[in-house]
């Protein structure tokens, strides 16, 4: 346990942070599941869609401080490349 003030005032303000970034991550993690739902069914304008949806979700979470920027542009590409290879 903490002794000082300010250590305390840490242990608090980190659990509240914790919160609020698992928060995010995982509705985060929900918009990219649909995509990958959609991605599977085979129907490509649900899986645009679903995409469309997630990409700024995925961008938040960056201005957020949540993912790092190249880890969302990545995530960003590759789903993008598999929407567009559906249709070849």
């Amino acid at each position: 346990m903490a002794h000082h003030k300010s250590a305390q005032k840490r242990i608090v303000r980190n659990t509240k942070r914790y919160a609020i970034n698992h928060a995010r991550k995982s509705r985060i993690r929900t918009f990219l599941k649909k995509v990958e739902v959609a991605i599977a069914s085979g129907d490509q304008t649900s899986a645009a869609a679903a995409f469309k949806a997630a990409q700024p979700e995925l961008m938040s979470g960056v201005t957020k401080g949540v993912f790092h920027k190249n880890t969302a542009s990545r995530k960003v590409s590759r789903l993008n490349a598999r929407i567009k290879a559906m249709a070849a």
